[in-house]
């Protein structure tokens, strides 16, 4: 019976920790590698600027340098409506709390440069003015000021 009882116990204790699985592993990598969290909240199938962003933006070679020189790391909390796009019901707790934590505002496209503790160094709210050339310098140059 106590076999029983731990075994649930630590299972009920395991989905509790999964909520902040991906985030917490970010500032775990960012923070090992002085890298910042680009956390972007979108829908993906609905929100015409969020799906611009991921296009011009996200999808870019200059973003993913960022990402492969080990200048961020990235999450994207997305919130898609159509039946055919819907995540996982851990990803969609997980996304919820996260926009809890830092969107509980709701707006989309909405996407913050954290620290490796999960402080905000930079919002953008709706789709940034800049290119993907220009936003990816000025995350560059931010993650150098946070590693002086």
């Amino acid at each position: 019976m106590k076999t029983i009882i731990s075994a649930i116990m630590m299972v009920m204790f395991s989905m509790g920790m999964n909520a902040q699985n991906r985030l917490e592993n970010a500032k775990k990598e960012a923070m090992e590698n002085k890298e910042l969290i680009l956390l972007s909240f979108s829908g993906s199938d609905w929100c015409i600027p969020c799906i611009k962003l991921h296009k011009n933006i996200i999808e870019t070679e200059d973003f993913s340098k960022l990402r492969s020189d080990k200048i961020i790391v990235y999450i994207n909390a997305d919130f898609p409506r159509n039946k055919k796009n819907q995540l996982s019901s851990d990803i969609k707790k997980e996304n919820a709390s996260l926009a809890d934590q830092y969107n509980p505002k709701g707006l989309f496209p909405y996407t913050l440069l954290l620290d490796s503790d999960g402080k905000v160094v930079k919002k953008w709210e709706g789709l940034p003015s800049e290119n993907a050339l220009a936003f990816s310098k000025e995350i560059r140059d931010l993650q150098q000021q946070q590693t002086r």
